[in-house]
């Protein structure tokens, strides 16, 4: 852990500030007054989703899961860490910025879930309340590690609360069963503690989140042992028994519960005035009320280029509507061969991709190719917006994400063709040629999530699981290794302060 972790853990063992819980606080609440009460324990699990919405963290959903591909690239004055990240300059990884701090507040988050995790059992409050605050910092704990193990392979193990400076050194997990299997038996707790709700909740997880995330961690060993990426070609777990976890778990999302399901139309899944929409088993709880970046977005303006510094206006779909949005920074540009690698009839080209800004009056203002620099993502628009002010919000779980996860899992079978053939319909496009083989299948749905997942975060780990980052044309250029490629160095930073990281 870094110097910002060990001052907040020497400032809080003593003293711990409370807070008001429409902000995000930064320290603890101190042991003689907290998780005494249900509302004490309310305010530690929502701290440790405060986490997720850190401004560094938050855009390294983007900067880590998008732009290191071929799917984005950034502007030519981005800051360096950002341009090294998408250049692939690994010579520079070990004191890049954004890396630094997604692995730090990455174990913010799983210290403030390991506080909820000591304390609330010996609390005296209703047994359902503690089952589901337990439950949420459980499945925070496993969100956690599932990032930093895909991004960094094996990291340090905090298995509890860090309470003293010395508890702050912890070693690596001694390979990548003890690193994913803190993962699968944390989401396998949260499944037992936490309820279905009737609908989603912004920002907070339940036992379909639980039951997602354990379904894509499944699948990740699967495929990445499968593809013999380094450090999984050594695990001792079994691909076809991780392929059917995968599948069990991403089916009982699929059927055996009635909260979450498809949405039949593109546009209604990214509309910000729907976030409890049926696709959202788990966003990032942003508002444009908020008073501080976190607490409102701004990731609309990383996708949308600077036209004029006016409101522009967006065609919706095939209709004659058209809605409000400002432009932006153009700090994630799409990268042209990505965009013409979709089919031409794909809806999600032609509607969630724009080519074409119009003013007030409905007339074309910019177009690509032309004066607008290039076709940007409209997955992340909000026609309410206040300034630089949104409501727009990362998703960090969608249902179609794990209706794809199930038919790679369990292959070409019915079910697995109709849900596939489903997102593909939706997009305009025909169905899935029937028959293929079970790796024919595998590759028909991943080039199928490449399309559906685009601008989420999330092609890169596709990528990393299937070991093709080395045939990404920035790492061919610069001739890098596996052992460059494969994983991020953890940050020199971290070394520097964990002993045990230095041994």
């Amino acid at each position: 852990m870094n110097t910002k972790i060990k001052l907040v853990i020497f400032f809080s063992i003593a003293l711990l500030s409370a807070c008001n819980l429409d902000e995000y606080p930064y320290g603890f609440y101190s042991e003689d007054n907290f998780f005494k009460t249900a509302e004490d324990a309310e305010a530690a699990v929502n701290y440790a989703y405060g986490t997720l919405n850190y401004l560094e963290y938050s855009r390294s959903i983007f900067f880590l899961g998008d732009m290191p591909t071929e799917m984005l690239t950034t502007k030519s004055d981005a800051s360096v860490h950002n341009q090294d990240l998408n250049n692939w300059k690994v010579i520079n990884f070990k004191t890049n910025e954004t890396l630094e701090n997604f692995f730090k507040y990455a174990y913010i988050g799983i210290n403030r879930a390991n506080a909820v995790i000591k304390k609330v059992p010996d609390a005296d409050f209703d047994a359902k309340l503690k089952n589901q605050y337990l439950g949420e910092a459980y499945f925070l704990r496993a969100w956690n590690y599932f990032n930093l193990v895909r991004n960094f392979g094996l990291v340090p193990m905090h298995y509890s609360l860090v309470e003293t400076l010395e508890q702050t050194s912890a070693g690596l997990a001694a390979d990548m069963d003890e690193a994913w299997g803190i993962i699968f038996t944390d989401c396998r707790k949260a499944i037992e503690l936490l309820p279905v709700y009737e609908q989603p909740r912004i920002g907070r997880a339940d036992r379909v989140a639980a039951q997602s995330l354990l379904a894509k961690a499944y699948l990740y060993v699967a495929s990445a042992k499968e593809n013999n990426v380094l450090l999984y070609r050594d695990m001792k777990r079994d691909v076809t028994q991780m392929y059917d976890s995968a599948a069990y778990f991403a089916n009982e999302v699929i059927t055996k519960q009635n909260t979450y399901g498809f949405e039949n139309n593109l546009l209604s899944i990214y509309d910000v005035e729907n976030p409890r929409g049926k696709e959202k088993i788990f966003i990032m709880g942003m508002d444009r009320t908020g008073q501080s970046e976190g607490e409102y977005s701004k990731i609309s303006k990383m996708f949308i280029p600077y036209i004029d510094g006016a409101t522009i206006y967006l065609k919706q779909g095939d209709t004659d509507e058209f809605i409000p949005s400002h432009d932006g920074w153009g700090e994630y540009r799409t990268e042209i061969d990505f965009y013409n690698e979709y089919d031409a009839n794909d809806r999600r080209k032609n509607h969630l991709i724009v080519n074409k800004v119009y003013d007030a009056n409905g007339q074309v203002k910019s177009e690509y190719p032309g004066n607008l620099l290039y076709p940007f993502c409209r997955k992340y628009i909000d026609p309410k917006f206040e300034g630089d002010k949104t409501s727009t919000r990362p998703f960090l779980i969608r249902y179609s994400d794990i209706a794809l996860i199930y038919a790679e899992a369990a292959g070409p079978n019915d079910q697995s063709y109709n849900l596939v053939n489903y997102i593909r319909s939706r997009a305009g496009l025909g169905n899935l040629r029937p028959g293929l083989s079970t790796a024919d299948f595998r590759n028909e749905v991943r080039k199928e999530r490449k399309f559906e997942m685009a601008f989420e975060g999330d092609y890169m780990y596709d990528l990393r699981r299937c070991n093709k980052i080395g045939e990404i044309k920035e790492v061919v250029d610069a001739g890098l290794t596996e052992n460059q490629y494969t994983f991020y160095p953890i940050p020199q930073a971290e070394i520097n302060l964990n002993g045990e990281l230095r041994k």
